[in-house]
């Protein structure tokens, strides 16, 4: 069998991101069960696992990747680093038509790269096999934690990125000393999981939507609500989740009653645009209004919350949202609300993010370069091959078209 030799890229995505797709134990691990693949990283400053701890272990740095047959990254490839004729491995934000990576696609196809998306990794029943959506909700809610005691001064803690990885999270969070708050999550998969381990972190309470509406708590508490609690059907009939999914439009909003009473808000949920909106300013502006910290860990811009204005960064990660105006202020002036709305939050905890996506990559993706990729686990994420999109993803050609 030819040997096959894979680069693992540095990221060129700027603002900088620090993640890697393996590590440099999983490069060891990758060794002894496929001994027939070479492994070379490309140099980088800014990656979280540090070339000398790759280089200890003897595994080889290499600049130029141009004999490599196989490329892997995490975010977009900058255009001009795009090597012909490469079969690539990276999240790039493409098949969803983004204007602002169609240069990039158009690259690609020119230069008859073979590209394989992680989005659209997925086993038979379309489950994603990698995604980062759990350390987005594990960063998200700590930030949540993190501006409520900045906006009211009670404690003070790290910033996620502070701390080498998830343990040392965990240990800071639980420096947070919470007066008897409500904190609201929204979502019910691997994002808002990551959320409620946060709020387990701290021992809260979880709380029925019931009690979160109705009863006084001596302790902070939280609850987790899906689409059966925040909208209801259009016609007054009981809520039916597979009939949301398939005619979203049917159904309305019924979030005002939460927002009367929820001190920091996380929505972690997945939002259709043929859904109904959720955090309207309308509701924001009613009486009773107790919201002040949003920690928008989905961040849709502008829909369905309307006090996401923009994503914020890891560098500048707050900014207000004066309910008045309907206009971006200052973050922590108490007239406001606090928002956080980072697009890139598992960046800010890199090691224990890479970790656990290279595992689950190395165990469930990787053994498809080998057996001929029976369960079709990389043609139903291969964008372009060949110089073409492939027959799945021939809907962006128009988009390339510029049609």
């Amino acid at each position: 069998m030819k040997k096959i030799k894979i680069g693992v890229l540095k990221e060129t995505k700027n603002p900088p991101d620090k993640r890697v797709i393996f590590t440099p134990n999983q490069i060891l691990e990758f060794y002894k069960q496929f001994p027939n693949v070479e492994i070379v990283v490309q140099n980088s400053k800014i990656r979280s696992f540090k070339d000398e701890e790759y280089e200890k272990l003897g595994i080889v740095l290499q600049e130029n990747l141009d004999d490599c047959d196989i490329l892997m990254g995490i975010k977009e490839v900058k255009i001009s680093s795009l090597i012909q004729n490469k079969t690539y491995f990276f999240f790039s934000h493409t098949a969803k038509k983004q204007e602002y990576n169609k240069t990039l696609l158009q690259e690609i196809l020119k230069k008859n790269i073979h590209l394989v998306d992680h989005e659209y990794l997925t086993y038979k029943n379309e489950e994603r096999i990698v995604a980062f959506g759990y350390w987005a909700g594990i960063v998200g809610a700590y930030n949540g934690i993190l501006a409520y005691g900045k906006r009211t001064g009670l404690y003070q803690i790290r910033r996620a990125y502070e701390c080498f990885d998830k343990k040392e999270l965990e240990k800071e969070v639980k420096k947070a000393k919470l007066p008897a708050i409500k904190i609201l999550i929204t979502g019910g998969g691997r994002v808002a999981s990551g959320a409620v381990e946060i709020m387990n972190n701290l021992n809260l309470k979880k709380v029925s939507s019931y009690d979160f509406l109705n009863e006084k708590f001596e302790k902070a508490v939280f609850c987790q609500i899906g689409p059966e609690d925040y909208t209801k059907s259009i016609y007054g009939k009981d809520f039916d989740f597979q009939d949301f999914i398939k005619n979203p439009s049917l159904y309305e909003n019924n979030f005002s009653k939460y927002s009367k009473v929820t001190d920091v808000f996380i929505p972690c949920h997945f939002w259709d645009p043929k859904s109904p909106l959720m955090l309207t300013n309308e509701i924001m502006s009613e009486k009773g209004f107790n919201i002040s910290i949003i920690s928008d860990v989905s961040c849709d811009i502008k829909k369905p919350i309307a006090s996401t204005l923009r994503s914020s960064s890891i560098e500048v990660p707050f900014y207000g949202y004066n309910v008045l105006r309907n206009a971006e202020s200052i973050p922590f002036d108490l007239k406001n609300v606090t928002v956080v709305a980072i697009d890139n939050l598992p960046g800010e905890l890199p090691r224990s993010a890479s970790k656990d996506f290279g595992k689950t990559f190395f165990e469930e993706v990787i053994p498809a370069l080998f057996d001929g990729d029976k369960d079709g686990i990389i043609e139903r994420a291969s964008i372009t091959k060949n110089g073409k999109l492939t027959k799945k993803y021939s809907y962006l050609q128009d988009f390339v078209d510029n049609k």
